[in-house]
């Protein structure tokens, strides 16, 4: 008990406290010695009996045995004295190099710095994420083009389909994040788009963890079935995709292993179906657009690896809400995500944004950003308003998984110029036509839809053009984009007293 005014405590205890101790002491010793009788153990060290006088020659067996300890000793000595002289030599390379050089480490750090700078502007050069993605298509044998479901026109690059038909490669198309758009939009774009080659529903699971991070899987009742189709974390398709990939390269009959490029505009979630088909995170995804920047090879099933590639690099000639939606301009560092956020702004009805994102009437963009950022908490020192933060977030509502929007497929959908029936038949042969739609309903079924009344219709803009060829990336000459009117129109449902948004980019 401590006493007061005193610094410590005192260690004084009971005698009974004391004796109790020390008998319980005595106790575990003599068990011990009883343990180590029964074993054989003895802690008496061996007593070194010397050489006996009757042995003969004994003075000679002395004095070899102390030479022998003498020159052990010295040998010692001379090892404490070598290892002494080599820190002093140390010591002494360390001075003279301070004197020569004082900042040799800051030196090292600037060139360093500076080599990494430069590595990262190459990596983000149009020239090298072209290169990259020609060697995604011509390393694979099968070019699988991701395809936002919000939408699949607009995200569809004539160019890139062109030159995979021209290297005779099997297209396939697959549509993710449909869970963001209704069931019926859907459908309707799976029966138009399965008229030019195969095409795959998919929901790719956005909260896969790392490999060393991952726990045990927790055994998986049908209850927590129904509960993880409204989550994040739930995924849809992969196991059509693997048995899809499989039958193929079984039919096939070729030797070695089969390639799998995934290749898209960025953002379109190409990362995301390759770790859901993995398992775990193989390729680094998140919201942040264009976070893959080279090529990547990732093994998921025996002699079948996917293929990882950059998003495609757009053309400056796009419409100025297409290259919005994306952030594709922003990505490429040709502007701010705030200018995105404006451009965006000012195509958008005030009205559809203000029920969207229930804030007050304002004036101009920027006084939205700044409304939209005091309502996110999205402030700087002094209480003074983050615009950038806002544009941001505001950015990654509609390029991101979160904001559900929707577009029309067309009545009349021609082939196009590039495409004949030939091509269409030899891009279907090969594949069981009927699994794909068999699984493609299967995969309907599981997934949660929003509500068509919650979504959000407009009107795409047609296919974007994108640069494949580097020697187009010189030539391209640069485009003023001229901003193009959009017509919304909003009507109330009394039934879930929701609204419908009909956005018309003319």
């Amino acid at each position: 008990m401590k006493r007061p005014k005193l610094k410590k405590a005192s260690k004084r205890v009971s005698c009974a406290k004391r004796y109790k101790i020390q008998k319980k002491v005595r106790e575990h010793n003599r068990k011990l010695r009883k343990e180590a009788k029964k074993k054989g153990i003895t802690k008496r060290p061996k007593k070194d009996l010397g050489v006996p006088s009757s042995a003969p020659f004994k003075e000679e067996v002395l004095r070899e045995a102390e030479q022998r300890r003498l020159q052990i000793e010295e040998e010692k000595e001379k090892r404490k004295q070598a290892k002494k002289d080599e820190r002093a030599q140390k010591r002494k390379k360390e001075k003279e190099g301070a004197t020569k050089d004082p900042e040799p480490k800051a030196k090292k750090a600037r060139k360093d710095e500076a080599q990494r700078k430069q590595k990262a502007v190459e990596k983000n050069s149009k020239h090298y994420l072209c290169s990259e993605l020609n060697k995604v298509i011509e390393a694979s044998d099968v070019i699988i083009e991701v395809l936002d479901a919000r939408d699949p026109l607009g995200c569809r690059c004539p160019q890139l389909e062109e030159t995979v038909l021209q290297k005779n490669k099997k297209l396939i198309f697959l549509l993710n994040k449909i869970d963001l758009v209704p069931k019926v939009n859907a459908e309707k774009w799976l029966q138009c788009l399965e008229k030019e080659a195969p095409v795959l529903a998919f929901k790719a699971s956005t909260q896969i963890q790392d490999k060393t991070m991952q726990e045990k899987k927790s055994r998986i009742t049908p209850s927590n079935c129904l509960l993880d189709r409204s989550r994040a974390a739930a995924c849809f398709g992969q196991n059509c995709l693997s048995d899809l990939l499989t039958s193929f390269y079984t039919a096939s009959n070729r030797e070695g292993a089969l390639k799998v490029g995934l290749v898209g505009f960025p953002n379109v979630g190409k990362s995301s179906v390759i770790n859901s088909v993995k398992g775990v995170l193989a390729c680094n995804a998140g919201v942040k657009r264009g976070i893959t920047k080279s090529m990547q090879e990732v093994h998921i099933l025996k002699n079948i690896n996917l293929v990882d590639s950059p998003g495609i690099v757009a053309l400056d000639s796009n419409p100025a809400p297409a290259l919005a939606l994306r952030s594709l301009r922003v990505e490429e560092g040709l502007e701010s995500e705030l200018q995105a956020a404006t451009t965006l702004l000012k195509h958008c009805d005030k009205t559809q944004v203000m029920l969207l994102y229930t804030v007050p009437d304002y004036r101009n963009p920027l006084e939205f950003l700044t409304m939209f950022a005091k309502k996110r908490g999205f402030l700087q020192k002094g209480g003074v308003v983050n615009t950038d933060q806002a544009a941001s977030a505001f950015l990654a509502d509609w390029t991101g998984a979160k904001l559900s929007y929707h577009c029309k497929p067309p009545e009349h959908s021609p082939l196009p110029s590039y495409m004949s029936e030939a091509s269409v038949a030899e891009m279907k042969k090969g594949w069981d036509l009927k699994k794909i739609k068999t699984a493609n309903e299967d995969t309907l079924k599981g997934v949660k839809f929003p509500n068509p009344a919650s979504s959000i219709s407009f009107t795409s803009r047609g296919p974007t053009a994108g640069i494949l060829n580097v020697s187009e990336i010189f030539a391209e000459s640069p485009a003023v984009i001229k901003p193009a009117p959009v017509s919304i129109d909003i009507s109330r449902s009394s039934a879930d007293d929701a609204y419908d948004f009909n956005v018309d980019f003319k």
